[in-house]
């Protein structure tokens, strides 16, 4: 037996709209489904054309680094893509010109990077 990834979890504020909105708009994705734990926590899971995103609310602001995150590849053009996803409610944080990657944060503070097309 073993185990296997159904969903990739992002924290997210109490009201996930914006976050919801940036993700469906940066990755092409639809709200699948919301659920409602036991607790009375409302989820929403983001589907696309790749794995699924849960946005899980959680009372607290983010404070630290992310342990996990989400590397994204542009189709055609990096600094374009990471403009678009800039205009989307992203924003830049670090753009070391001896790494190919730029980290990013999406609205709750949670980290990813954008790759050049691969």
């Amino acid at each position: 037996m073993t185990s296997r990834i159904i969903a990739l979890a992002l924290d997210a504020p109490p009201d996930p709209t914006d976050l919801c909105d940036s993700w469906c708009a940066a990755l092409d994705y639809r709200v699948s489904r919301t659920w409602t734990d036991p607790k009375g926590v409302e989820y929403t899971e983001l589907t696309g054309d790749g794995p699924l995103l849960l946005l899980q609310p959680v009372p607290e602001e983010k404070t630290v680094k992310n342990r996990l995150h989400l590397d994204l590849a542009a189709d055609k053009d990096q600094d374009a893509e990471v403009a678009r996803l800039v205009a989307l409610g992203a924003t830049v944080i670090e753009n070391d010109p001896d790494f190919h990657w730029i980290v990013l944060t999406d609205p709750a503070g949670n980290e990813f990077c954008v790759l050049p097309p691969r």
